[in-house]
């Protein structure tokens, strides 16, 4: 066997000796041990280390021992790290002070005799001591090889020593961090647990103040409660005082109001008997007005007119007693007053007829008159002939304003209608309750039905001419529920008249300006109404003058005195506050108010009597073309005023003139066309050039078109 498996054969054999398996313990300080406590305990060599002392050559010995030189016995030398001394008890001495035993079975050779067949029964032999206790000599076991290896192990165990200082030095480190940590840990959890102790407190000390609040509150709240039933308590209490002073109130209103309507009544009366006074003087025998009729039934009327006097004044006879008249007395005197009222009516009928009977008279007489109307026809004769010798001298130079006997005309209709308004001042402008009432009332049943005039149906339409045609024959019309008569006041009549008028021209300034085809309806319900009343056309005509000169046609010129503005107002110009009215909204005005009265002077209403001639037919139409054409023109409202009339009634003029109507288009065309060019700037081109554009149209197609909006036969059976 060869030296390096026998070395290995002996480490294995430390190996798995009792020493060979010290296991080291970490946790040797804390348990106050010594860090070898483990290596103290004696060490015994196993049973294998006979064998491989057996396998041991003898040559291996001779040369690994030497002899002792004193004694001549034959001995191991030992190493200084270990010596072995034999003894009864067969134990080896070691250097670093261990003891090893080796158990009394050891068997133990010197030499090499041995065979290797020998090595099983190494165990089962059993070998003389190595040393008698009576002898004293020391054997050397190991060789230097041996020895090597022993020295060896020891440097390993050495190393191992520092090591483990090493590892301890550094476990020592390491858990001296740890104890850092630890107790850097241990305060950072004391300062935790402080802090949850504050918040502990703070919670415990909330808690306690959210308890106070809470009973704070339920106090307030108790309180509050106490505070508002206090207060309901005064509020029902001041609910019954206030009831109570309303009640109170309430009676004294009631009586204020009884005192009111008392003197109301009172007042009501006296104007009743007022009117019925001056009724009763009308039936009067002894007025001039009344001369035409029978005395023997004037004389009945002024009878039955002093009792209704009487009776009302033995009602008033009761208020100077200092007693308000009753309900039933003013059922009297109203009902005395309508009777009244009747009796006027009876006699203005008789009056009536005794005016036709006289009208028939004056016909036998007008028929003597026709032989100097004859007369008076020559002489006429002569002043056309001296009138178309004017027109010669005129030829070069037209007139500047209107003939003779338009001016006259229109200077009639203005004095009419400001006689007309003098005479029902007093209705105008009233003082009385009474009066002012009827006021309103008659101003509020003439304009609501011409503000309803539209062409939805023809049924509708006659309804509003029926309603205003009642009105002025004097008849009760229905008005917010109350009957209302033109009867009612002495200049009642002719208060609606005027008013109905106004309404008319203030309809076509408004409405027909804004939308053109309105114009038609309007016009039909007052060519009706003029028809049956002649007095309102007449109204509307010297209403539609006044607001707009040129349907006469008529340039008022400025005369001496008259200032800028006045003189604008007679133009048709709106001044106030602000100034003048622009130019674009004065010619809208005036075409709203020619597009009416055009649509007046071609229609007629369809319901009417067709014996007579129109109130107001196209002959005026006519006439008002030709005065036009004699005039000198003015910038811009001379152009508007001839297109606008010639749209609307062009085509009826067209049908009812022929030849003459184209002539006098061509006249307008070649010759007055020109004349409106040279006083019209350049800024003011607009209704010249539409007028021109139309004229060269209807030239052209020698057609003019119907009216937009004209009322159709269709219309009238809706």
């Amino acid at each position: 066997m060869s030296n390096v498996e026998l070395r290995w054969d002996t480490l294995h054999a430390l190996k798995n000796s009792p020493k060979g398996k010290i296991s080291f313990d970490p946790h040797w300080r804390e348990r106050g041990e010594d860090i070898l406590e483990g290596c103290k305990e004696a060490l015994c060599l196993s049973a294998t280390c006979g064998a491989t002392l057996d396998r041991l050559n003898s040559s291996f010995l001779e040369n690994s021992c030497f002899l002792s030189s004193s004694s001549g016995d034959l001995s191991p030398v030992v190493p200084p790290e270990i010596s072995t001394s034999a003894s009864s008890t067969g134990s080896l001495s070691c250097n670093n002070g261990k003891h090893t035993t080796i158990p009394k079975s050891l068997p133990l050779r010197v030499g090499s005799e041995q065979a290797p067949g020998d090595e099983a029964k190494v165990e089962d032999t059993e070998v003389s001591e190595v040393s008698s206790p009576t002898s004293t000599s020391t054997i050397s076991l190991l060789s230097p090889k041996a020895m090597e290896v022993v020295g060896r192990i020891v440097t390993f165990e050495d190393e191992q020593r520092e090591k483990a200082k090493v590892a301890l030095r550094l476990w020592q480190e390491v858990q001296e961090k740890l104890m850092v940590t630890v107790a850097s840990s241990a305060l950072e959890q004391f300062k935790r647990f402080e802090e949850f102790m504050e918040l502990k407190q703070r919670q415990e000390y909330q808690s306690m103040r959210d308890m106070m609040d809470r009973e704070t509150k339920e106090s307030i709240g108790r309180q509050e409660k106490l505070k508002e039933e206090q207060r309901h308590r005064m509020k029902i209490l001041n609910l019954r005082l206030r009831e109570a002073e309303q009640q109170r109130v309430r009676e004294a209103e009631l009586e204020r109001q009884r005192q009111v309507e008392g003197r109301e009544r009172v007042r009501n009366l006296n104007t009743i008997q007022e009117e019925i006074l001056q009724l009763n003087q009308l039936l009067d025998p002894s007025t001039q007005t009344k001369a035409e009729l029978p005395l023997a039934s004037l004389s009945s009327l002024s009878t039955r007119g002093n009792q209704l006097c009487s009776q009302v004044s033995e009602v008033v006879r009761k208020t100077a007693e200092g007693e308000f008249p009753s309900v039933d007395d003013m059922t009297v005197a109203v009902r005395a007053l309508h009777e009244m009222r009747a009796l006027i009516r009876l006699m203005q009928e008789e009056v009536t007829k005794a005016q036709e009977e006289r009208k028939k008279k004056e016909q036998e007489q007008e028929e003597e008159r026709r032989k100097q109307v004859e007369l008076q026809e020559k002489q006429e004769a002569l002043k056309k002939a001296v009138q178309s010798s004017k027109e010669k001298a005129q030829k070069e130079g037209l007139q500047n304003s209107a003939d003779d006997s338009t001016l006259k005309w229109y200077k009639e209709l203005q004095d009419s209608a400001a006689q007309c308004l003098q005479s029902f001042e007093q209705l105008n402008n009233p003082k009385e309750p009474q009066t002012k009432k009827l006021n309103l009332e008659f101003r509020k049943i003439a304009t609501t039905p011409i503000n309803q005039i539209s062409c939805n149906s023809g049924s509708q339409l006659r309804e509003i001419f029926d309603k205003i045609d009642k009105l002025l024959s004097g008849r009760d019309v229905l008005s917010g529920g109350r009957s209302v008569s033109t009867s009612q006041h002495p200049q009642g009549l002719q208060f609606v008249s005027y008013k109905l008028a106004e309404k008319f021209v203030k309809q076509g300034e408004e409405e027909v300006a804004s939308h053109h085809e309105a114009a038609f309806p309007i016009a039909m319900v007052a060519s009706g109404i003029w028809e049956l009343h002649p007095q309102v056309g007449d109204f509307f005509l010297a209403h539609l003058h006044k607001k707009c000169p040129y349907a006469v046609p008529h340039y008022p010129p400025m005369k001496e005195g008259t200032s800028v503005e006045d003189y604008q107002r007679i133009l048709g110009y709106h001044v106030g506050e602000s100034g003048v009215e622009v130019q674009d909204s004065f010619l809208k005005r005036m075409s709203g108010m020619i597009r009416l009265y055009a649509a007046v002077i071609q229609q007629r209403w369809p319901y009417g009597s067709k014996q007579g001639a129109a109130p107001h037919g196209l002959n005026h139409g006519w006439r008002w073309l030709a005065q036009m054409l004699n005039m000198e023109p003015l910038a811009d409202i001379t152009a508007t005023v001839l297109l606008d009339f010639l749209e609307v009634c062009g085509n009826a003029l067209m049908k009812e003139y022929q030849g003459q109507f184209w002539k006098l288009l061509l006249l307008l065309k070649e010759e007055y066309l020109q004349r409106i060019e040279a006083v019209t700037s350049s800024g003011q081109m607009g209704s010249v050039s539409r007028l021109k554009e139309f004229l060269e149209n209807s030239l052209q197609s020698r057609q003019i078109s119907p009216p937009k909006g004209q009322l159709s036969s269709s219309f009238w059976r809706s």
